[in-house]
Protein backbone atom coordinates (compact mmCIF):
# COMPACT_ATOMS: atom_id res chain seq x y z
CA UNK A 1 0.00 0.00 0.00
CA UNK A 2 1.60 3.18 -1.28
CA UNK A 3 0.71 6.50 0.66
CA UNK A 4 0.73 9.44 -1.45
CA UNK A 5 1.78 13.02 -0.25
CA UNK A 6 0.02 15.95 -1.40
CA UNK A 7 2.18 19.18 -1.88
CA UNK A 8 0.35 22.04 -1.26
CA UNK A 9 2.30 25.38 -1.15
CA UNK A 10 2.79 27.74 1.17
CA UNK A 11 1.03 31.10 1.65
CA UNK A 12 2.04 34.17 1.63
CA UNK A 13 0.94 37.76 1.69
CA UNK A 14 1.84 39.92 -1.56
CA UNK A 15 0.36 43.37 -1.63
CA UNK A 16 -0.32 45.29 -5.33
CA UNK A 17 -0.12 48.39 -5.96
CA UNK A 18 -2.23 49.27 -9.43
CA UNK A 19 -2.39 52.48 -12.22
CA UNK A 20 -4.56 51.32 -14.60
CA UNK A 21 -5.20 54.78 -16.16
CA UNK A 22 -8.86 56.82 -16.79
CA UNK A 23 -9.76 54.00 -19.06
CA UNK A 24 -8.70 51.11 -17.82
CA UNK A 25 -10.05 47.73 -17.33
CA UNK A 26 -10.89 47.93 -13.68
CA UNK A 27 -13.90 45.79 -13.49
CA UNK A 28 -11.63 42.89 -15.09
CA UNK A 29 -8.86 43.76 -12.20
CA UNK A 30 -11.88 44.10 -9.76
CA UNK A 31 -12.98 40.58 -11.22
CA UNK A 32 -9.55 39.34 -10.65
CA UNK A 33 -9.16 40.49 -7.17
CA UNK A 34 -12.51 39.24 -5.55
CA UNK A 35 -11.27 36.03 -7.08
CA UNK A 36 -8.65 36.40 -4.65
CA UNK A 37 -10.21 37.52 -1.82
CA UNK A 38 -7.99 40.47 -1.67
CA UNK A 39 -8.34 43.06 0.83
CA UNK A 40 -8.62 47.32 -0.07
CA UNK A 41 -5.23 48.80 1.67
CA UNK A 42 -6.11 52.16 0.46
CA UNK A 43 -6.21 54.11 -3.02
CA UNK A 44 -4.96 51.53 -5.78
CA UNK A 45 -3.36 49.60 -3.15
CA UNK A 46 -4.60 45.59 -2.51
CA UNK A 47 -2.90 42.81 -0.27
CA UNK A 48 -4.24 38.93 -0.71
CA UNK A 49 -2.52 35.97 0.00
CA UNK A 50 -0.75 33.99 -2.68
CA UNK A 51 0.49 30.70 -3.41
CA UNK A 52 4.44 30.93 -2.93
CA UNK A 53 6.52 30.26 -6.08
CA UNK A 54 10.39 30.89 -7.40
CA UNK A 55 8.62 32.77 -9.66
CA UNK A 56 5.63 34.46 -8.04
CA UNK A 57 5.94 37.77 -9.64
CA UNK A 58 5.76 36.06 -12.84
CA UNK A 59 2.98 33.37 -11.97
CA UNK A 60 0.67 36.86 -10.85
CA UNK A 61 1.37 38.75 -14.03
CA UNK A 62 0.73 35.78 -16.21
CA UNK A 63 -2.77 35.28 -14.03
CA UNK A 64 -4.10 38.83 -14.47
CA UNK A 65 -2.53 39.16 -18.34
CA UNK A 66 -4.98 35.83 -18.57
CA UNK A 67 -8.33 37.80 -17.22
CA UNK A 68 -7.42 41.79 -17.44
CA UNK A 69 -6.65 44.28 -20.38
CA UNK A 70 -3.54 46.30 -19.78
CA UNK A 71 -3.08 49.15 -21.92
CA UNK A 72 0.38 50.33 -22.39
CA UNK A 73 0.03 53.08 -19.87
CA UNK A 74 -1.04 50.49 -16.74
CA UNK A 75 1.30 49.74 -14.15
CA UNK A 76 1.14 47.41 -11.33
CA UNK A 77 3.90 46.97 -8.51
CA UNK A 78 3.73 43.84 -6.71
CA UNK A 79 5.29 43.92 -3.19
CA UNK A 80 6.40 40.09 -2.12
CA UNK A 81 8.29 37.81 0.01
CA UNK A 82 11.34 36.20 -1.40
CA UNK A 83 12.07 32.64 -0.29
CA UNK A 84 14.35 33.01 2.67
CA UNK A 85 15.57 36.73 1.55
CA UNK A 86 12.54 39.40 2.97
CA UNK A 87 10.67 41.45 1.10
CA UNK A 88 10.88 42.77 -2.62
CA UNK A 89 9.04 44.58 -4.94
CA UNK A 90 8.93 44.95 -8.66
CA UNK A 91 6.77 46.37 -11.42
CA UNK A 92 4.79 43.24 -13.10
CA UNK A 93 2.92 45.64 -15.54
CA UNK A 94 4.97 49.12 -16.70
CA UNK A 95 7.51 50.71 -14.91
CA UNK A 96 8.57 53.57 -13.02
CA UNK A 97 8.14 57.00 -14.12
CA UNK A 98 9.14 60.57 -12.38
CA UNK A 99 8.45 60.88 -9.48
CA UNK A 100 5.69 63.54 -8.54
CA UNK A 101 7.85 65.06 -5.55
CA UNK A 102 11.06 65.49 -7.14
CA UNK A 103 12.82 68.32 -6.87
CA UNK A 104 11.12 69.48 -3.65
CA UNK A 105 13.80 68.56 -1.48
CA UNK A 106 16.03 71.92 -0.60
CA UNK A 107 19.23 71.07 -2.23
CA UNK A 108 22.21 71.31 0.60
CA UNK A 109 24.68 73.14 -0.69
CA UNK A 110 27.31 74.97 1.24
CA UNK A 111 28.93 78.38 -0.37
CA UNK A 112 32.43 79.59 0.71
CA UNK A 113 33.31 82.63 1.90
CA UNK A 114 35.75 84.72 0.17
Amino acid sequence: MSIEKKVVGIKVRVWLSFDLGVQGDYEGLYRWLDGRKAVECGDSMTSFMAESDADLPGKIKESLEAQVTFSNKARLYLIYKKKDQGYSGKFIIGGRKASPWQGFAEASSVEEDD
